[in-house]
Protein backbone atom coordinates (compact mmCIF):
# COMPACT_ATOMS: atom_id res chain seq x y z
CA UNK A 1 0.00 0.00 0.00
CA UNK A 2 1.84 3.61 -1.24
CA UNK A 3 1.28 5.87 1.72
CA UNK A 4 2.06 9.59 1.65
CA UNK A 5 2.66 11.99 4.53
CA UNK A 6 1.27 15.54 5.24
CA UNK A 7 3.76 16.66 8.05
CA UNK A 8 1.93 18.24 11.19
CA UNK A 9 -1.37 19.06 9.17
CA UNK A 10 -3.44 16.21 9.34
CA UNK A 11 -5.26 13.54 11.77
CA UNK A 12 -7.03 10.91 9.79
CA UNK A 13 -8.81 7.69 10.13
CA UNK A 14 -11.22 8.70 12.94
CA UNK A 15 -14.85 9.30 13.11
CA UNK A 16 -15.30 11.08 16.29
CA UNK A 17 -15.12 14.23 16.72
CA UNK A 18 -12.42 15.58 18.97
CA UNK A 19 -13.37 18.65 19.97
CA UNK A 20 -16.40 20.85 20.28
CA UNK A 21 -17.35 22.31 16.83
CA UNK A 22 -17.82 26.68 16.86
CA UNK A 23 -19.03 25.91 13.41
CA UNK A 24 -23.15 25.89 13.15
CA UNK A 25 -23.21 27.85 9.96
CA UNK A 26 -22.02 25.96 6.62
CA UNK A 27 -21.85 27.87 3.04
CA UNK A 28 -20.50 25.78 -0.36
CA UNK A 29 -20.05 27.92 -3.40
CA UNK A 30 -18.81 25.66 -6.46
CA UNK A 31 -17.23 27.18 -9.78
CA UNK A 32 -18.46 24.20 -12.21
CA UNK A 33 -15.17 23.12 -14.07
CA UNK A 34 -12.85 26.07 -12.67
CA UNK A 35 -9.07 24.84 -13.46
CA UNK A 36 -6.71 24.25 -10.36
CA UNK A 37 -3.97 26.10 -13.12
CA UNK A 38 -6.03 29.50 -13.15
CA UNK A 39 -6.82 29.37 -8.91
CA UNK A 40 -3.17 28.42 -8.23
CA UNK A 41 -1.03 30.35 -11.20
CA UNK A 42 -3.14 32.93 -12.69
CA UNK A 43 -4.49 33.74 -16.03
CA UNK A 44 -2.67 31.50 -18.70
CA UNK A 45 -0.14 33.58 -20.95
CA UNK A 46 -0.69 31.10 -23.59
CA UNK A 47 -4.07 31.06 -23.93
CA UNK A 48 -4.29 35.14 -23.09
CA UNK A 49 -2.72 35.57 -26.55
CA UNK A 50 -4.28 33.33 -28.64
CA UNK A 51 -6.91 35.23 -30.29
CA UNK A 52 -9.21 31.78 -31.20
CA UNK A 53 -10.03 31.78 -27.34
CA UNK A 54 -9.40 36.00 -26.11
CA UNK A 55 -10.80 38.74 -28.63
CA UNK A 56 -9.59 41.26 -26.97
CA UNK A 57 -6.00 39.90 -25.80
CA UNK A 58 -4.39 43.96 -24.92
CA UNK A 59 -7.61 44.95 -22.65
CA UNK A 60 -8.05 41.22 -20.71
CA UNK A 61 -4.35 41.18 -20.44
CA UNK A 62 -4.12 44.15 -18.73
CA UNK A 63 -7.02 43.40 -16.47
CA UNK A 64 -5.45 39.61 -15.25
CA UNK A 65 -1.95 39.56 -16.45
CA UNK A 66 1.47 39.85 -14.05
CA UNK A 67 4.51 38.94 -14.50
CA UNK A 68 4.18 38.47 -10.92
CA UNK A 69 2.48 34.79 -10.05
CA UNK A 70 1.38 35.90 -6.74
CA UNK A 71 0.28 38.90 -8.16
CA UNK A 72 -1.71 37.68 -11.61
CA UNK A 73 -3.44 34.82 -9.75
CA UNK A 74 -4.78 37.83 -6.90
CA UNK A 75 -6.35 39.82 -9.89
CA UNK A 76 -7.96 37.13 -10.82
CA UNK A 77 -8.92 35.71 -7.36
CA UNK A 78 -8.56 38.78 -4.90
CA UNK A 79 -11.12 37.32 -2.27
CA UNK A 80 -9.63 33.86 -2.18
CA UNK A 81 -5.69 35.24 -2.47
CA UNK A 82 -6.07 37.93 0.70
CA UNK A 83 -8.74 36.80 2.81
CA UNK A 84 -8.82 32.96 2.00
CA UNK A 85 -5.06 32.25 1.82
CA UNK A 86 -4.28 34.60 5.27
CA UNK A 87 -7.36 32.87 7.03
CA UNK A 88 -8.05 29.24 5.59
CA UNK A 89 -7.11 26.81 4.24
CA UNK A 90 -6.33 26.37 0.01
CA UNK A 91 -5.63 22.91 -1.50
CA UNK A 92 -4.36 21.56 -5.13
CA UNK A 93 -1.67 23.73 -6.21
CA UNK A 94 -0.22 20.70 -7.87
CA UNK A 95 3.39 22.54 -8.49
CA UNK A 96 3.84 21.34 -4.99
CA UNK A 97 2.97 18.27 -5.42
CA UNK A 98 -0.62 19.02 -3.41
CA UNK A 99 -3.30 17.09 -5.28
CA UNK A 100 -6.86 17.00 -5.01
CA UNK A 101 -8.62 14.70 -7.23
CA UNK A 102 -12.03 13.33 -8.41
CA UNK A 103 -11.81 9.60 -7.66
CA UNK A 104 -14.86 8.47 -10.51
CA UNK A 105 -13.67 8.19 -13.38
CA UNK A 106 -15.73 10.45 -15.38
CA UNK A 107 -14.80 13.85 -14.79
CA UNK A 108 -17.74 15.64 -15.57
CA UNK A 109 -20.75 17.52 -13.98
CA UNK A 110 -23.69 14.77 -12.44
CA UNK A 111 -20.64 12.46 -11.36
CA UNK A 112 -18.51 14.98 -9.87
CA UNK A 113 -21.55 16.76 -7.63
CA UNK A 114 -22.53 13.34 -6.87
CA UNK A 115 -19.09 12.59 -5.58
CA UNK A 116 -19.03 16.05 -3.38
CA UNK A 117 -22.32 15.61 -1.67
CA UNK A 118 -22.39 11.70 -1.43
CA UNK A 119 -18.69 10.71 -0.82
CA UNK A 120 -19.36 8.15 -2.58
CA UNK A 121 -18.08 8.30 -6.72
CA UNK A 122 -20.67 5.69 -7.36
CA UNK A 123 -19.87 4.61 -11.41
CA UNK A 124 -23.44 4.32 -12.36
CA UNK A 125 -23.78 8.02 -11.82
CA UNK A 126 -22.27 8.18 -15.63
CA UNK A 127 -23.72 10.82 -17.42
CA UNK A 128 -25.23 14.18 -16.81
CA UNK A 129 -29.18 13.29 -17.35
CA UNK A 130 -31.97 14.57 -15.37
CA UNK A 131 -32.17 11.28 -13.67
CA UNK A 132 -32.94 10.86 -9.61
CA UNK A 133 -29.69 10.23 -8.14
CA UNK A 134 -30.24 7.54 -5.95
CA UNK A 135 -27.53 8.19 -3.36
CA UNK A 136 -28.01 10.26 -0.26
CA UNK A 137 -26.59 12.95 -0.17
CA UNK A 138 -25.12 15.39 3.20
CA UNK A 139 -27.23 18.53 2.83
CA UNK A 140 -30.26 15.82 3.15
CA UNK A 141 -28.38 14.38 5.85
CA UNK A 142 -27.87 17.57 7.40
CA UNK A 143 -31.43 18.17 6.81
CA UNK A 144 -32.55 15.67 9.06
CA UNK A 145 -30.43 16.92 12.38
CA UNK A 146 -31.71 18.42 14.77
CA UNK A 147 -32.05 22.17 14.83
CA UNK A 148 -31.29 21.89 11.21
CA UNK A 149 -34.46 20.57 9.92
CA UNK A 150 -35.67 23.08 7.30
CA UNK A 151 -32.47 24.98 7.42
CA UNK A 152 -30.80 23.86 4.49
CA UNK A 153 -31.28 25.35 1.06
CA UNK A 154 -29.57 25.25 -2.19
CA UNK A 155 -29.36 27.89 -5.11
CA UNK A 156 -27.38 26.78 -8.41
CA UNK A 157 -27.59 28.26 -11.98
CA UNK A 158 -27.64 24.91 -13.64
CA UNK A 159 -31.11 23.02 -13.78
CA UNK A 160 -29.86 19.67 -13.44
CA UNK A 161 -29.46 20.04 -9.57
CA UNK A 162 -32.86 19.07 -8.26
CA UNK A 163 -32.02 15.83 -9.72
CA UNK A 164 -28.48 15.46 -8.64
CA UNK A 165 -29.56 16.01 -4.82
CA UNK A 166 -33.07 14.54 -5.43
CA UNK A 167 -34.90 17.19 -4.66
CA UNK A 168 -38.13 14.33 -4.43
CA UNK A 169 -36.43 12.25 -1.82
CA UNK A 170 -34.71 14.67 0.22
CA UNK A 171 -36.81 17.17 1.27
CA UNK A 172 -34.45 19.85 0.38
CA UNK A 173 -35.27 23.79 -0.16
CA UNK A 174 -33.60 23.49 -4.43
CA UNK A 175 -33.57 26.83 -7.18
CA UNK A 176 -32.59 25.91 -10.24
CA UNK A 177 -31.96 27.74 -13.55
CA UNK A 178 -35.81 29.72 -13.65
CA UNK A 179 -37.42 28.02 -11.04
CA UNK A 180 -40.07 30.45 -9.72
CA UNK A 181 -39.39 32.36 -6.42
CA UNK A 182 -42.67 32.47 -4.30
CA UNK A 183 -41.69 33.67 -0.95
CA UNK A 184 -43.14 36.81 0.07
CA UNK A 185 -40.01 39.22 -0.23
CA UNK A 186 -39.61 42.30 -2.45
CA UNK A 187 -36.35 41.38 -3.07
CA UNK A 188 -36.60 37.87 -4.13
CA UNK A 189 -40.01 38.70 -5.97
CA UNK A 190 -37.91 41.19 -8.24
CA UNK A 191 -35.36 38.45 -8.85
CA UNK A 192 -37.77 36.32 -10.19
CA UNK A 193 -38.92 38.43 -12.62
CA UNK A 194 -34.99 39.37 -13.93
CA UNK A 195 -34.57 35.76 -14.40
CA UNK A 196 -37.36 35.36 -16.67
CA UNK A 197 -36.34 38.64 -18.90
CA UNK A 198 -32.83 38.59 -19.13
CA UNK A 199 -30.58 37.51 -21.88
CA UNK A 200 -29.30 34.04 -21.21
CA UNK A 201 -25.80 33.47 -22.91
CA UNK A 202 -25.14 30.35 -21.57
CA UNK A 203 -28.92 29.06 -21.85
CA UNK A 204 -29.59 29.15 -18.11
CA UNK A 205 -30.33 32.14 -16.37
CA UNK A 206 -26.92 34.33 -15.12
CA UNK A 207 -24.79 33.35 -12.48
CA UNK A 208 -25.60 36.90 -10.84
CA UNK A 209 -29.27 36.12 -10.47
CA UNK A 210 -28.30 33.11 -9.13
CA UNK A 211 -26.15 34.74 -6.52
CA UNK A 212 -28.96 37.35 -5.21
CA UNK A 213 -31.35 35.01 -5.10
CA UNK A 214 -28.97 32.84 -2.68
CA UNK A 215 -27.91 35.74 -1.08
CA UNK A 216 -31.54 37.77 -0.33
CA UNK A 217 -32.97 34.21 0.61
CA UNK A 218 -29.95 33.74 3.16
CA UNK A 219 -31.00 37.59 4.46
CA UNK A 220 -34.49 36.59 4.64
CA UNK A 221 -34.58 33.31 6.15
CA UNK A 222 -31.37 32.38 7.69
CA UNK A 223 -30.72 28.79 6.77
CA UNK A 224 -27.71 27.22 8.64
CA UNK A 225 -26.58 25.57 5.36
CA UNK A 226 -26.52 27.23 2.10
CA UNK A 227 -25.09 25.41 -1.19
CA UNK A 228 -24.54 28.13 -4.27
CA UNK A 229 -23.74 26.14 -7.72
CA UNK A 230 -22.16 28.63 -9.87
CA UNK A 231 -22.15 27.52 -14.10
CA UNK A 232 -20.88 30.35 -16.39
CA UNK A 233 -17.04 29.43 -15.72
CA UNK A 234 -17.68 25.92 -17.49
CA UNK A 235 -20.10 27.12 -20.16
CA UNK A 236 -17.87 29.78 -21.65
CA UNK A 237 -14.73 27.39 -21.18
CA UNK A 238 -16.95 24.66 -23.64
CA UNK A 239 -17.45 27.95 -25.77
CA UNK A 240 -13.68 28.68 -26.33
CA UNK A 241 -14.13 31.96 -24.72
CA UNK A 242 -11.26 32.02 -22.34
CA UNK A 243 -11.49 36.19 -21.59
CA UNK A 244 -15.12 35.53 -20.71
CA UNK A 245 -14.29 32.55 -18.19
CA UNK A 246 -11.83 35.18 -16.36
CA UNK A 247 -14.45 37.58 -16.31
CA UNK A 248 -16.98 35.01 -14.71
CA UNK A 249 -14.17 33.55 -12.32
CA UNK A 250 -13.71 37.07 -11.03
CA UNK A 251 -17.10 38.23 -10.52
CA UNK A 252 -17.39 34.79 -8.69
CA UNK A 253 -14.75 35.70 -6.67
CA UNK A 254 -16.48 39.33 -5.62
CA UNK A 255 -19.56 37.58 -5.32
CA UNK A 256 -18.32 35.18 -2.78
CA UNK A 257 -16.22 38.00 -1.01
CA UNK A 258 -19.55 39.92 -0.68
CA UNK A 259 -21.81 37.17 0.98
CA UNK A 260 -18.62 36.77 3.34
CA UNK A 261 -18.58 40.32 4.41
CA UNK A 262 -22.39 39.72 5.16
CA UNK A 263 -22.00 36.76 7.11
CA UNK A 264 -19.22 38.61 9.31
CA UNK A 265 -20.97 41.11 9.76
CA UNK A 266 -24.29 39.67 11.41
CA UNK A 267 -24.24 38.56 14.97
CA UNK A 268 -25.84 35.14 14.26
CA UNK A 269 -22.85 33.92 11.74
CA UNK A 270 -19.72 35.57 12.70
CA UNK A 271 -17.21 33.95 13.60
CA UNK A 272 -19.92 30.44 13.46
CA UNK A 273 -19.70 30.17 9.64
CA UNK A 274 -17.69 27.97 7.29
CA UNK A 275 -17.32 28.44 4.11
CA UNK A 276 -15.87 25.80 1.46
CA UNK A 277 -15.45 26.64 -2.33
CA UNK A 278 -14.53 24.17 -4.77
CA UNK A 279 -15.49 22.35 -8.08
CA UNK A 280 -16.60 19.41 -9.72
CA UNK A 281 -13.90 18.72 -11.69
CA UNK A 282 -10.76 19.94 -14.34
CA UNK A 283 -10.47 20.43 -17.25
CA UNK A 284 -7.25 19.86 -19.94
CA UNK A 285 -4.45 21.84 -20.21
CA UNK A 286 -1.22 20.05 -21.45
CA UNK A 287 -2.44 20.78 -24.82
CA UNK A 288 -3.83 24.31 -24.65
CA UNK A 289 -6.14 23.47 -27.78
CA UNK A 290 -7.79 20.86 -24.77
CA UNK A 291 -8.74 23.57 -22.26
CA UNK A 292 -12.13 24.45 -23.19
CA UNK A 293 -12.74 19.88 -23.11
CA UNK A 294 -13.34 17.45 -20.49
CA UNK A 295 -13.67 14.20 -19.61
CA UNK A 296 -12.62 10.46 -18.73
CA UNK A 297 -10.41 10.85 -22.26
CA UNK A 298 -8.71 14.23 -20.49
CA UNK A 299 -6.12 13.47 -17.46
CA UNK A 300 -6.36 16.67 -16.24
CA UNK A 301 -9.78 17.04 -15.84
CA UNK A 302 -9.41 14.93 -12.75
CA UNK A 303 -7.43 17.52 -11.31
CA UNK A 304 -9.51 19.92 -9.00
CA UNK A 305 -8.69 21.86 -5.96
CA UNK A 306 -10.95 23.27 -2.90
CA UNK A 307 -10.86 26.60 -0.48
CA UNK A 308 -11.89 26.39 3.06
CA UNK A 309 -12.17 29.33 5.98
CA UNK A 310 -14.07 29.21 9.03
CA UNK A 311 -13.92 28.87 13.07
CA UNK A 312 -12.10 25.26 13.12
CA UNK A 313 -10.18 25.64 10.12
CA UNK A 314 -6.46 26.47 10.75
CA UNK A 315 -5.20 29.50 9.04
CA UNK A 316 -2.52 27.96 7.15
CA UNK A 317 -2.89 28.99 3.95
CA UNK A 318 -1.56 27.95 0.76
CA UNK A 319 -0.36 24.06 1.38
CA UNK A 320 2.77 23.38 -0.31
CA UNK A 321 3.56 20.16 1.48
CA UNK A 322 2.89 17.15 -1.12
CA UNK A 323 -0.03 14.36 -0.40
CA UNK A 324 -3.10 13.03 -2.13
CA UNK A 325 -6.76 14.36 -1.21
CA UNK A 326 -10.14 13.28 -3.06
CA UNK A 327 -13.41 14.63 -3.94
CA UNK A 328 -15.26 12.04 -2.32
CA UNK A 329 -13.91 13.41 1.37
CA UNK A 330 -15.62 16.81 1.11
CA UNK A 331 -19.23 15.01 2.21
CA UNK A 332 -18.01 13.27 5.21
CA UNK A 333 -15.90 16.82 6.06
CA UNK A 334 -19.01 19.06 5.51
CA UNK A 335 -20.83 17.08 8.03
CA UNK A 336 -17.74 17.20 10.73
CA UNK A 337 -17.77 20.67 10.58
CA UNK A 338 -21.15 20.42 11.83
CA UNK A 339 -19.85 17.99 14.56
CA UNK A 340 -21.93 14.93 12.79
CA UNK A 341 -20.63 11.62 11.30
CA UNK A 342 -22.18 11.40 8.10
CA UNK A 343 -23.57 8.05 7.61
CA UNK A 344 -25.92 6.73 4.20
CA UNK A 345 -27.33 4.37 2.45
CA UNK A 346 -24.01 3.84 0.86
CA UNK A 347 -20.16 3.95 1.57
CA UNK A 348 -19.15 7.60 2.59
CA UNK A 349 -15.22 8.44 2.69
CA UNK A 350 -13.67 9.61 5.46
CA UNK A 351 -13.23 13.47 6.36
CA UNK A 352 -10.23 15.47 5.91
CA UNK A 353 -9.35 16.17 10.10
CA UNK A 354 -7.58 19.39 9.04
CA UNK A 355 -10.04 21.20 7.98
CA UNK A 356 -12.10 21.06 11.21
CA UNK A 357 -9.68 19.91 13.76
CA UNK A 358 -8.26 23.46 14.51
CA UNK A 359 -6.31 22.01 17.48
CA UNK A 360 -4.62 19.23 15.75
CA UNK A 361 -1.28 19.43 14.88
CA UNK A 362 -0.19 15.68 14.05
CA UNK A 363 0.46 14.18 10.79
CA UNK A 364 -1.88 12.70 8.52
CA UNK A 365 -0.57 8.98 7.12
CA UNK A 366 -3.45 7.59 4.71
CA UNK A 367 -3.80 5.58 1.61
CA UNK A 368 -3.15 7.80 -1.54
CA UNK A 369 -4.64 4.86 -3.99
CA UNK A 370 -7.82 4.82 -2.30
CA UNK A 371 -11.01 5.04 -4.46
Amino acid sequence: MKTVSFLSLFLFFSCAIFSQKNTENIVIVTLDGMRWQEVFTGADKALLKDKRFTKEPSSTSKSFWSDDINERRKKLFPFLWTVVAEQGQLYGNRHYHNYVNNANPFKFSYPGYNELFTGYPDIQVSSNEKILNKNENVLEFINKQKSYQGKVAAFATWDVFPYILNKNRSGLYINADVDSLTFRNNNLSLINEMQFLTAKPIDVRPDILTFFAAREYWKAYQPKVLYIAFDETDDFAHAGEYDQYLKSAYAQDRMIENLWNLIQSSEHYKDKTTLIITCDHGRGDIKKENWTEHGDEIKESGQIWFAVIGPDTKPIGEIKEAGQLYQKQMASTIASLLGFQFTANHSVADPIVAVYNKLSSEAIVYNANTK
